[in-house]
């Protein structure tokens, strides 16, 4: 476990539709999984809607039967991570398994930067399963741009973002009594319905996978539209909450 001095400004940042654009790699691999069972593949609207949630949440949405759930995952996530054969977009030619077909977006490297020179702690807190995520980070050069990398577990016994923000809160020796303060920064519903089970506002991120409407429904506290907004969007919410 990492204490570090309170009190603390922790941004917690979702990964898929926040920090990168995803979809290619989740959506080819959704496909890949489907074909694979012999079950028709969902429609395009349906596909981006698998990213953000826990990935077996979305194959029960999609009437995977329950005794192929398991099957249906463990093919997903062979082309996740094991399975070299997509196009890679940052280096043409070369083939890369599904979570490596997937770009940062531009400008969040500089927006990183900025809050970690600001002071904030910055942790990616993501429903993608741990053992993917950090990988992700590393290849992409996050990992040295945030100060932790939280995920759900292999086993889904932590699937949900309200439970990975707490299992983050954890490691991080969150401690709210000493004045530690904390915002959620994603693009889906999932992301404001788990900071608000654990007491958070959400800061939405307009340029993800949310479908119209979505974040305000849910109660995303601000939304904004452009990354280059992240940073004054950050430190205008935690002087609010400071004055």
């Amino acid at each position: 476990m990492t204490v570090l001095h309170s009190p603390r400004r922790i941004v917690l940042l979702d990964l898929d539709g926040t920090l990168t654009k995803s979809d290619p790699g989740i959506i080819a691999c959704v496909v890949k999984a489907f074909e694979a069972l012999g079950r028709p593949v969902p429609d395009e609207a349906e596909l981006h809607r698998f990213i953000g949630p826990a990935i077996i949440e979305s194959m029960k949405r999609n009437h995977i039967p329950d005794d192929q759930l398991a099957k249906a995952v463990e093919i997903y996530r062979d082309y996740y991570s094991n399975k070299a054969v997509f196009d890679d977009p940052n280096h043409p030619g070369n083939k890369v398994p599904g979570k490596l077909y997937n770009t940062v977006y531009p400008g969040i490297p500089e927006q990183l930067q900025t809050l970690r020179a600001d002071g904030y702690f910055l942790a990616v807190t993501t429903c993608k399963p741990e053992y993917q995520a950090k990988p992700i980070c590393e290849h992409f050069g996050l990992d040295k741009l945030v100060d932790a990398v939280y995920g759900a577990s292999k086993d889904n016994s932590r699937l949900d973002k309200d439970q990975v923000i707490r299992y983050a809160f954890e490691n991080m020796g969150f401690n709210v009594i000493q004045g530690d303060r904390a915002l959620m920064v994603g693009d889906r519903w999932t992301d404001v319905e788990g900071a608000k089970a654990c007491g958070l506002d959400c800061l939405g991120c307009g340029w993800g996978y949310a479908e119209p409407g979505e974040l305000n429904e849910h109660g995303a506290y601000r939304i904004i539209d452009e990354v280059s907004q992240l940073r004054d969007a950050v430190e205008d919410y935690f002087n609010i909450d400071e004055n």
